[in-house]
């Protein structure tokens, strides 16, 4: 492992983070769109993350000439894209919508509030887990280099 992996790992995680918080706000930003551009009303978005890959241009230079992470990849995190959740929306008894069907009833974005505050705090405290592991690493660095000098 690399004296700058462990930011790196950080950094990914922190941006995934940003990202699924962004997705969540849009989420709850639109929790009553019942149309969108493409007619029907708004479905959740989820963020799809998984673990970073190796960069093998790297791991074969670093084999090539010996270098300390010849064997091991640093890790981190991947966003591999934002999909629309399948989960079909409620339906709410309102004639007076002009989204009504001719029974009177509304498909409503299938979006819950609570579930998604409750991604929010698991977000945000994954994001400050993250700043701190890379407050942590930048100490510990700073010590080896005092140590060196």
């Amino acid at each position: 492992m690399g004296l700058f992996d462990a930011l790196d790992i950080s950094g990914s995680g922190l941006s995934a983070e940003r990202l699924r918080m962004d997705v969540t706000a849009e989420n709850l930003a639109n929790a009553q769109t019942t149309r969108t551009a493409t007619g029907g009303p708004y479905q959740r978005q989820e963020v799809v993350l998984a673990e970073a890959q190796p960069n093998n241009f790297q791991t074969a230079l670093a084999g090539a000439v010996g270098g300390p992470s010849s064997g091991t990849p640093a890790g981190g995190v991947d966003v591999q894209g934002i999909v629309n959740d399948p989960a079909p929306g409620r339906l709410v008894f309102d004639p007076g919508n002009p989204d009504a069907n001719a029974q009177g009833y509304v498909r409503m974005p299938n979006v819950n509030t609570v579930t998604e505050m409750v991604d929010l705090i698991s977000e945000q405290r994954s994001y400050e887990a993250n700043v701190t592991a890379m407050q942590t690493d930048k100490t510990m660095l700073s010590k080896t280099f005092d140590l060196l000098s």
